[in-house]
Formats: C-alpha cells, sequence, structure tokens
C-alpha cells in the first residue's frame, strides 16, 4: 500500500512542485488549499492529486482536514507543511492583524497540521515531517517582520518536534528556500528583484522544483538518519 503524504498550500508554486514530485514517488498526496477553487480544480484535473480544502491556521479545521484525507486515502505518513502568507510591511505601518495571520497561517499551521498527525504516525512507528522556512527566517529582511519571525520559528520547532519523534520513527526537517520563481517573488517590485537576484551567487532565481528534490530526499524511507536538520537552498545567497 502507498504510502499517504498531505502538502499544505499543495496546488500552486513550491508547493505544487512537491506535491507533482512526491507523487513521482510513488506517493499517494492529498493537496492542502485554502481558497482558489478554480485552481485548486484545474491543479487536481492537470496532475491527478486530489486536493483538499481547508486554512492551516484553523485548528479545527486541520483535524478535521487529516480525518476526511485518512477516510479517503489512508493513514498520513508524510507531512509537508508549505502553506505560507506574506503581509509585508515596516513595523511603523504594520497593524496586530498583520502581525497575527502570519503567524497563525505559517507557524501556527505547522503546529496544527504537526498536531493532526503525529500521534498516528507515533502509533505506527514512522513517519516524515518537512516544514518549509525561508532564507528569510535565517537571516532577516526588511519589512517582514512578521514573516521572518513564523519562518524563523519555524526551524526552532522543527528541532524541537525532531527531538520527541526520533525514538517513534519520526524524522522531522526543515528546508530554507532563498529566492524562488513563484506568484510571490514575481510580486516583488523589478527594481528590487534586480537588487536581491545581484546578491544571489548563482545569478538567478531558485526553481520550485529545486525545492521539491530537496523534499524527496528527505522523505524517502532511506533518509531515516537525518532529523532536526535544515537544508538551505538558496544559491548561496546565505551561508553558515
Amino acid at each position: 500500500m502507498a504510502r499517504v503524504a498531505i502538502v499544505t498550500g499543495g496546488t500552486r508554486g513550491i508547493g505544487e512542485a512537491i506535491s507533482i514530485a512526491l507523487k513521482d514517488m510513488g506517493i499517494e498526496v492529498a493537496a492542502n488549499y485554502a481558497g482558489n477553487d478554480e485552481r485548486a480544480r484545474e491543479f487536481s484535473e492537470r496532475t491527478g492529486i486530489r486536493a483538499f480544502k481547508w486554512n492551516v491556521a484553523d485548528y479545527n479545521a486541520c483535524q478535521d482536514g487529516v480525518r476526511q484525507v485518512e477516510e479517503q486515502l489512508g493513514p498520513v505518513d508524510v507531512l509537508v507543511n508549505n502553506a505560507g502568507i506574506t503581509r509585508d510591511t515596516t513595523m511603523k505601518r504594520m497593524d496586530q492583524q498583520q502581525w497575527q495571520e502570519v503567524i497563525d497561517t505559517n507557524l501556527g499551521g505547522c503546529f496544527n497540521m504537526a498536531k493532526a498527525v503525529f500521534d498516528g504516525m507515533t502509533g505506527r512507528k514512522y513517519g516524515r515531517i518537512v516544514n518549509i522556512g525561508s532564507i528569510n527566517g535565517q537571516a532577516g529582511q526588511y519589512g517582514q517582520v512578521n514573516y521572518a519571525a513564523a519562518k524563523s520559528g519555524i526551524h526552532g520547532f522543527t528541532k524541537a518536534l525532531a527531538q520527541e519523534g526520533a525514538r517513534a520513527g519520526i524524522t522531522v526537517n526543515a528546508i530554507a528556500p532563498g529566492y524562488i520563481d513563484t506568484d510571490m517573488v514575481a510580486a516583488v517590485p523589478e527594481d528590487v528583484l534586480g537588487k536581491i537576484v545581484a546578491r544571489i551567487p548563482v545569478g538567478r532565481l531558485g526553481k520550485a522544483e529545486e525545492i521539491a528534490r530537496g523534499v524527496v530526499f528527505l522523505v524517502d524511507e532511506n533518509a531515516g538518519f537525518v532529523t532536526g536538520s535544515t537544508l538551505s537552498i538558496n544559491g548561496g545567497q546565505h551561508m553558515y
């Protein structure tokens, strides 16, 4: 029986690439999404991957969503916490709602989803969790105190949960992408994006498929000795 994976934010951008890569591994994939029904329908028709709608910032919705996936596809062995939003502005202009929405979705979503699958993984003595952080959670970024804080929190969350899951056969790792050629990055003003690319040693934006290849490595059944790690995929922009 095929392993089952949930990829949050799995119908577009980096999440779409991850969903397709996991399917190509022979994993049964449930691609979660929050709002764009038309995009999700097109994604499912094109890829054959089922899409499931719920908001990862909502604890109860995550519990219900995972139950629905397990009823239709089977127990969840792989979780990729990819869903994320931005509400970029400076501290002076940022309001509490812009702060809280990003924290609740990007960091809270990791907790909500991990909570929904962790007991099952523990009982089966197997699990793979990959949390998608960010170069900006490692290095910070002007105008992103909410996003940088949430993504930095993901890296700490990963290390702590890895210690809890290790003896139960559950690995927990993170990937910190640099600037990837997605819709989110495309929204950055052209002059600003040009300055960003100029600071990337390889001289280009990354591709979503390059992040997906990192996920494929970390969720492989033979990757059981890799846990609590953060894999930076950023073209050399931030090294430490």
